[in-house]
């Protein structure tokens, strides 16, 4: 399957930071990275999205530099840099451990790089100051790690790279460590800063709320190789491939009979869970509308939504999604084995290759 990669609307003027051309990587007999094409262009925030294993923190190391590609090439601003130490590179990493020296203050964790580079006093100080400003850190600079939150460390790790003014910036997985609130927040706060710096920005996570909620564009990875690019929108709205669908997101796949008794045809297709209604068995679709009767055979209660699980007479199942508006668990609980019809748009669904097709 060919993946396109296009550069968005808006940056056809813009030039490609970093392109990852035919990379492939093997450890030993495992091939990691399997003949990546990519481009990440200039300011972008880009994501490489996957579960573990997937391929895309060797990714990032093989753009960082702390490992080589087996094959292809990795170019920073046109110039290989495949063979080319981590030193070499105009390019800074953050950790999901931020990695920060416990013994010394936030202002001397900062101007560290700058001081191994033997950058005059004066010259380190005064630009890891301008660092803490650009991550809200002031009035923090004399105190310990120890002493900080776990989002001010992050952001400490963050200044330390940023002080070093890189060409691009990549990110491990730097809000793991973080509970789901902290998490939250600092996704905002990371996209604000990157937006305030303009640097490029390259992340990695296994976390499709993170990619989505920060991402100009993302790479969905599985198995060394790039499924779909795309913004967020492209990416969750239109999936191309059913790993794709069901990985970004929750999403339904139908397929052979279970599609046919749907669309006439036995082609895979795609369609999520808030696009659907459920209605009474009695009720009709319009002419643009796809329709399934089925019967609820579970209900899961999440607070703000309930989450319905139909057996669909046709075959196969669907999950449908709806907002506790009006609704309390107990009104929710109470339509589990009802009969009902599903009804939503034809414009929702969405073709997609299924694994089974691309064998």
């Amino acid at each position: 399957m060919k993946v396109e990669n296009r550069k968005p609307e808006q940056q056809k003027e813009q030039r490609v930071d970093v392109r990852l051309d035919g990379v492939r990587k093997l450890f030993g007999d495992t091939v990691a990275v399997d003949h990546v094409d990519l481009d990440v262009y200039e300011g972008e925030f880009f994501s490489f999205l996957g579960p573990s294993g997937s391929g895309k923190t060797t990714c990032l190391r093989m753009i960082a530099g702390f490992e080589e590609p087996t094959a292809g090439r990795v170019l920073l601003r046109g110039k290989d840099v495949s063979r080319l130490a981590p030193y070499d590179r105009d390019v800074n990493t953050v950790f999901q451990d931020y990695a920060l020296f416990p013994n010394m203050t936030v202002l001397e964790n900062v101007e560290y790089g700058l001081r191994v580079k033997r950058y005059p006093t004066d010259v380190r100080r005064a630009r890891a100051a301008d660092a803490l400003r650009m991550v809200r850190l002031e009035g923090f600079d004399k105190r310990k790690p120890s002493a900080l939150s776990g989002g001010q460390r992050q952001r400490v790790a963050l200044a330390r790279a940023l002080v070093n003014e890189p060409r691009v910036l990549l990110l491990d997985e730097p809000l793991g460590a973080l509970d789901l609130k902290l998490r939250q927040q600092m996704q905002i706060e990371l996209k604000a800063i990157q937006q305030r710096v303009g640097l490029t920005f390259i992340y990695v996570t296994h976390d499709q709320e993170e990619a989505l909620t920060m991402s100009d564009r993302l790479a969905v990875m599985n198995n060394g190789r790039i499924e779909q690019v795309g913004t967020p929108a492209e990416v969750y709205e239109k999936p191309s491939t059913a790993f794709v669908a069901g990985f970004v997101g929750v999403s339904n796949i139908l397929e052979g009979a279970a599609a046919r008794a749907v669309t006439g045809t036995d082609g895979a297709f795609t369609v999520r869970p808030e696009k659907i209604r459920m209605v009474d068995r009695g009720a009709a679709a319009s002419a643009n509308e796809c329709t399934a009767t089925g019967t609820v055979r579970e209900v899961i209660y999440v607070g703000s939504y309930t989450r319905y699980i139909v057996a669909l007479d046709g075959g196969g199942e669907l999950v449908v999604t709806e907002q506790n508006t009006n609704v309390s668990s107990m009104d929710a609980l109470e339509v589990r084995g009802r009969a009902v019809r599903l009804v939503w748009e034809q414009q929702h669904n969405r073709p997609v290759e299924t694994a089974t097709q691309s064998e």
